[in-house]
């Protein structure tokens, strides 16, 4: 069903549908052409699909994925921002094997993940393999890594699965997306749902899919301020636009509800968010230079903090790895002296994957701590902490992270729709870090805030795209004089 939305003009009495809108409207009722209403007019014209209509989607598929699919068949070039555990793999398989009757479709992920959708392609008798080159298969799935493997003419389909890896808009792995698949027809995005601030991210989307530049967007719908080229802002009056053009391309969801579902089981279980501070003993505060522990502010600082409190963090790390018996525990380290310390006293208890680590045993050892065969899971998050599905184990522990996003990735590798257990994640900190675990709680407030407003201006524009549900708009135009009643103007 296509989206139909249906306004009124007061003016003429006219009823207008989409793909028209008010504005376009408004340009052209009785004549009258408005020089700043025809340019809203042009810059706010609707974006085309390019795709087409499926009717025999698999019978796996709840009803909200079942409806995502088909819009993002239905638009050719979308993006799926939807939360973690909602079934993004399901989706972008049934998304590829509609396309693949077309012609062939590339499917990148993050290594361990792409392994991960493989499988549950077997489980759904979706024919995706993955490969490190290629093999002329109709379905490949393969790591960021290898794209320069691959020869872009030879898909007319292309799937980024965590493509938030598109997030830094000068990137050298963004660009050559951006570039090499510029022509493709059928385009899918698949990530967690953005932060509601994160305009960059929302933009890089845009332009990969093919719909605006990220330079178009910010001219369109954001104002500069101060002298901070990276900060920019929302213009007040474009809020409920903009919103509505990401929708137009980009379904946000975190639960079915936001498309008009139960959620049913789609209820996140609680989450528990710890500190354990380390003391700093009296020499580390006397190395600093200090008569009392000074909170470390700048990078030099804490990269400085962190080395001279590294052996008390480790020892307080492996402890709460210790402390949940036989259930499985994740590490979260930054640095490799943490990495192979924690490794080390740990033993055969757990495996340890490096960025330097070789695929093949990033793969292995992956495997052997998802099937059981390793307690203990020590890694960085910038490695294994985005897209992986870990429902496996609700514990683990990181050591203070000045991102927010980092952590809050790796938090949801287990806290995700379908665990079964309460989470538990333990921020380890010396006192001069202690802020850094203050300053993450307050990012995670603004958020959530951040993020209620987003739902409230974005939730029925993607309702309206996805499921074609129809609202009545009274569209107010002041194109009759005021008059002023006569007791009133004596």
């Amino acid at each position: 069903m296509n989206s139909i939305e249906t306004w009124h003009c007061n003016d003429c009495g006219q009823s207008i549908e989409t793909p028209d809108s008010p504005t376009n409207h408004n340009v052209h009722c009785h004549g009258r052409i408005d020089p700043y209403l025809a340019l809203i007019a042009r810059k706010s014209a609707s974006i085309s699909a390019s795709g087409f209509d499926v009717d025999d989607l698999a019978p796996h598929l709840f009803n909200f994925q079942a409806d995502l699919v088909r819009w993002l068949l239905r638009r050719g070039r979308a993006a799926a921002f939807a939360a973690t555990g909602l079934g993004k793999s399901p989706m972008l398989l049934e998304w590829a094997r509609h396309v693949s009757r077309r012609g062939r479709v590339i499917i990148f992920a993050p290594i361990a993940v792409g392994q991960q959708i493989e499988a549950m392609g077997v489980r759904f008798g979706v024919e995706a393999v993955y490969r490190r080159i290629d093999d002329g298969s109709r379905i490949i799935i393969t790591n960021y890594e290898m794209r320069h493997r691959f020869d872009p003419s030879n898909f007319i389909g292309v799937v980024l699965d965590e493509s938030s890896i598109l997030k830094g808009f000068e990137g050298k792995i963004r660009n050559d997306l951006i570039d090499a698949f510029r022509a493709t027809p059928y385009k899918l995005a698949c990530t967690a749902t953005p932060a509601p601030n994160d305009y960059t991210e929302l933009g890089n989307h845009a332009e990969f899919l093919g719909i605006k530049t990220r330079a178009e967007m910010l001219s369109e719908f954001f104002v500069h301020d101060g002298g901070d080229v990276s900060e920019w802002r929302l213009k007040g009056h474009a809020v409920q636009a903009f919103w509505r053009w990401v929708a137009s391309w980009g379904a946000v969801v975190h639960r079915p509800s936001d498309l008009g579902y139960d959620d049913g089981d789609f209820e996140l279980p609680p989450l528990t968010i710890d500190s354990h501070i380390i003391r700093d003993e009296a020499h580390d505060i006397a190395a600093s230079g200090t008569l009392f522990p000074v909170a470390a502010k700048g990078l030099t600082d804490q990269r400085k903090a962190k080395r001279e409190t590294m052996s008390a963090r480790v020892s307080a790390m492996i402890d709460l790895a210790c402390s949940v018996g036989n259930d499985q525990y994740i590490v979260w380290c930054d640095l490799n002296d943490e990495q192979d310390a924690i490794a080390k006293a740990l033993g055969d208890d757990c495996v340890s994957i490096q960025g330097s680590t070789p695929d093949e045993l990033k793969l292995e050892r992956s495997a052997r701590w998802l099937r059981g065969g390793a307690r203990v899971l020590v890694s960085k998050i910038k490695i294994y902490g985005f897209g992986m599905n870990m429902q496996n184990c609700w514990n683990m522990g990181m050591f203070a992270n000045n991102s927010y996003e980092g952590p809050y990735q790796a938090m949801r590798r287990c806290w995700r729709f379908g665990q079964k257990h309460p989470v538990r994640c333990t921020v380890v900190a010396s006192e001069r870090e202690s802020h850094i675990v203050a300053t993450y709680r307050a990012k995670e407030i603004a958020a959530a805030e951040m993020a209620k407003e987003m739902t409230k201006h974005v939730g029925f524009a993607v309702r309206a795209e996805v499921r074609g549900l129809v609202r009545e708009f009274d569209e107010y135009q002041p194109n009759v004089a005021m008059t002023l009643p006569e007791w009133m103007q004596k």
